[in-house]
């Protein structure tokens, strides 16, 4: 029996953006560039692992928008020229490097390969829905697919409104079941935002566990007995994984992690923004909006222009360091913790998926390797939640405290002096929207679409990105616009029912244009209605 336990965690979300009213949409790379970086990368990797019989179990979850930007045919098809456009570019780069710059053809080749590999992957073995893939990790035994807030919502923020917090989770249960089959047993909360309470909404979904911040145990309502090395289970039976903060910080620290190593590549520095107009034009954004590639060259190197020539060759020998690295600091871990418990001690390792990959490009072969290397050892296993939980299903019984795992360890990365405004507009649509379920409860025909799209545009202005990307300052105008729309879109709505009426043509208009959660039924926001149901 191993010694050590690790509970990976991947949590893959992207916000809803989806705009067929334009040719091309800026803010739709983000989605293009985790599918390219990050999620078809590490299903290449987890299947060749599973393909090769190396042993391991990790747990990941999907954000029911994300799942619907993947499985929907318009961005798949955007996608589709995404990567065609990215392979022309790959062609003429290595032609202009054998002109201009012989030191990065090796580099050009490279990410041209990747993207051929891209293009047949996901044209060949998943049709251009790459949840099927993830799917069949989880048929194998491999993967334990979990699900989020429908729309990836800050909950602690809205723990107030009960009918908020139904209707994201219940939401999210239903999409999850519509795109995987099957019911999830486990519950990411978005940015590890937890308030006491929170526990019996997931309960109600059979939801069995969630993941916390490091501190959420540290204050709660008695000493925990084996720290963050063991699941706690809430009062009603639920049980959260607390991260552990010192091998989460290994990879996530901004400062000293091992992404910031300076052989590896550096980010930012990209064609897209190094080359001419005249030459990049076709490749980024109209009018003259420049834009990542994914054609970097450079290693990091410091904060000024001058920088080192990336080597692939060294990356791939710090990769190696590193996954040994953290294997060695798991056992000496082990070694001090493992006394001191009645059991074998969990590790919750918790991380945004598209860290891997996209924002640092050697991790999807640094997890490969510490997959590899757990699985020779005789002391590590990457085991599931509720892999641990079978084996150990009693566990200490406490309430955690309020907490998260942003900028301080609570709520102020989400209400901070340039994005606490808009929570007073979220709050009172919220209360518009139950006062329309309880005035106007089980319509049908066009009033029951209008009022679908009505919780539509409440859930999707709950997004959690909003007030992130707003606090960060990066496409912050982007993110106030879909606020101001979602809020504006609501309010057509509670305007035309106020005087019992239905706006035809733009509720025809706003189906086409978000075609998320197509079975929502706005009656979850009555929260006596359902009540009533279940009671009968």
């Amino acid at each position: 029996m191993a010694r050590n336990s690790i509970g990976l965690i991947l949590n893959a979300h992207m916000p809803y953006v989806r705009h067929p009213e334009y040719p091309r949409f800026l803010e739709e790379d983000w989605l293009f560039e985790a599918i390219g970086e990050t999620y078809l990368p590490l299903l290449r990797m987890l299947r060749r692992l599973r393909d090769e019989g190396v042993p391991f179990r990790i747990t990941m979850s999907f954000s029911p928008t994300l799942c619907s930007m993947l499985s929907d045919p318009i961005l798949q098809g955007r996608f589709t020229d995404y990567l065609r456009l990215h392979q022309e570019l790959g062609e003429r780069e290595i032609v202009r490097c054998q002109r201009e710059d012989q030191e990065c053809i090796p580099l050009a080749k490279m990410y041209l390969n990747s993207i051929n590999t891209n293009l047949q992957e996901y044209f060949e073995t998943y049709q251009c829905n790459i949840l099927t893939g993830f799917r069949d990790l989880e048929e194998s035994g491999h993967v334990d697919l979990i699900t989020t807030a429908a729309t990836h919502a800050y909950l602690p923020l809205y723990s107030e409104y009960p009918s908020a917090i139904n209707a994201q989770i219940e939401l999210a249960v239903q999409s999850h079941i519509n795109h995987f089959k099957r019911r999830p047993k486990g519950f990411w909360l978005p940015e590890c935002g937890y308030f006491p309470g929170l526990e019996d909404y997931l309960q109600k979904e059979e939801l069995a566990f969630f993941q916390l911040a490091a501190q959420s145990l540290i204050l709660a309502d008695q000493p925990v007995e084996r720290g963050n090395y063991a699941p706690v289970a809430c009062p009603n039976g639920v049980f959260g994984f607390a991260r552990d903060f010192h091998l989460t910080n290994l990879v996530w620290s901004n400062t000293e992690g091992y992404p910031t190593d300076s052989n590896y590549r550096e980010f930012y520095r990209d064609i897209g923004y190094d080359l001419p107009l005249e030459y990049i034009r076709q490749y980024i954004h109209a009018p003259e909006v420049r834009v990542f590639t994914g054609f970097k060259y450079y290693a990091i190197t410091g904060k000024g222009n001058d920088k080192r020539f990336y080597h692939p060759e060294r990356a791939a020998r710090k990769v190696q360091e590193h996954a040994a690295n953290f294997l060695y600091s798991v056992h000496q871990k082990g070694e001090k913790v493992a006394p001191l418990l009645d059991r074998e001690p969990f590790y919750t390792l918790a991380f945004d998926a598209e860290l891997f990959g996209h924002w640092w490009f050697e991790g999807i072969d640094w997890l490969e390797a510490v997959l590899r290397n757990a699985a020779k050892s005789n002391d590590v296993v990457f085991e599931t939640q509720l892999d641990y939980l079978k084996r150990y299903p009693e566990s200490q019984v406490l309430q955690p405290s309020l907490s998260s795992w942003g900028e301080g360890g609570y709520s102020d990365v989400w209400t901070d002096g340039v994005n606490v405004w808009i929570y007073r507009h979220l709050h009172k649509a919220i209360e518009r929207m139950e006062e329309l379920a309880i005035r106007f409860p089980d319509q049908s025909s066009l009033k029951q679409r209008f009022l679908n799209q009505a919780a539509r545009e409440v859930l999707l202005a709950m997004a959690s990105d909003w007030p992130f990307i707003i606090h960060n300052g990066t496409s912050s105008s982007y993110a106030e616009k879909r606020l101001r729309d979602h809020l504006g879109n609501f309010n057509v709505v509670y305007e035309n029912m106020c005087k019992n009426a239905v706006n035809t043509e733009w509720l025809v208009k706003s189906e086409k244009r978000d075609i998320v959660f197509p079975d929502i039924d706005y009656n979850m926001f009555n929260l006596n209605s359902r009540r009533n149901r279940y009671n009968g």
